[in-house]
């Protein structure tokens, strides 16, 4: 069983789930259950008015078996991440972990299936290129210490229709030049695509770059904490990738997940 999971939400995109007790505490009996050491809680930046360091504190002296790290996932929603940003840059150094995502692009929200339809208002091509553009940009923005689902862009099975390699070369080789972690997520076996982000192929890219990896499975609820392992498992010894990065005060430390 892999040991990490380094993308979760306890307050699962809700606004009124601050941390306390109650909310957290099922993330550590789940843990504990399902034998994980090491767990970063990721919530995204505009629900930055629910986290508490204090109660994250209280929740890690009550479970000191496990490494709950304080994170958070710095996306760029138009109208929130300005204030996201100065919130990560005032608290940076209380934080363990931040995780830099895209879910905008030209301002549409396009992971999220009540705007599946918009999609037609683009090109697709147009919308992969804007994507990595930003990725590249959260990448540069000295704030992030790993990228979350590379490739999030594929989510409804809508795929580039030209050779976008170079672009996705060029990605990696800036993800690699920050010193960065790449997550490999199991969240996308939820979703329509039903494979792992990224795509392996990326993934054997940044290996062979020898960019470092964190895991996830980016839990909205407890009971999902390290859904589908058994595949990322599979996946990690296919591919001879015997150490993942954990963090701790966004020090980068490497070990081994199984």
């Amino acid at each position: 069983m892999l040991k990490f999971d380094y993308h979760n939400h306890p307050q699962a995109h809700r606004e009124d789930l601050h941390y306390r007790e109650e909310v957290l505490q099922p993330w550590a009996d789940k843990a504990r259950e399902i034998g994980l050491t090491d767990v970063a809680l990721t919530d995204h930046d505009r629900y930055k008015a629910g986290f508490s360091f204090d109660e994250l504190k209280k929740f890690q002296d009550k479970n000191p078996d496990i490494k709950f790290r304080a994170g958070i996932e710095l996306d760029n929603d138009p109208e929130t991440s300005a204030s996201g940003k100065i919130w990560v840059e005032k608290n940076y150094d209380k934080l363990d972990f931040i995780l830099g995502s895209v879910h905008f692009v030209f301002d549409f929200p396009f992971d999220h299936p009540h705007y599946i339809g918009e999609y037609d208002k683009y090109d697709i091509n147009d919308l992969y290129i804007e994507y990595y553009r930003l990725i590249q940009e959260t990448a540069k923005s000295g704030l992030v210490d790993s990228l979350a689902h590379l490739d999030l862009i594929k989510i409804f099975k809508f795929f580039p229709s030209v050779d976008l390699s170079a672009l996705y070369h060029e990605t990696l080789d800036i993800i690699k030049s920050q010193d960065l972690s790449l997550e490999i997520s199991t969240a996308g076996y939820r979703k329509p695509i039903g494979e792992q982000y990224p795509h392996l192929d990326l993934i054997k890219m940044a290996r062979d770059k020898g960019i470092t990896f964190t895991i996830a499975s980016d839990a909205h609820a407890a009971h999902d904490l390290a859904k589908n392992y058994d595949k990322l498992e599979a996946i990690l010894k296919e591919l001879n990738i015997s150490e993942v990065a954990v963090y701790e005060k966004h020090r980068k430390i490497l070990l081994s997940p199984f």
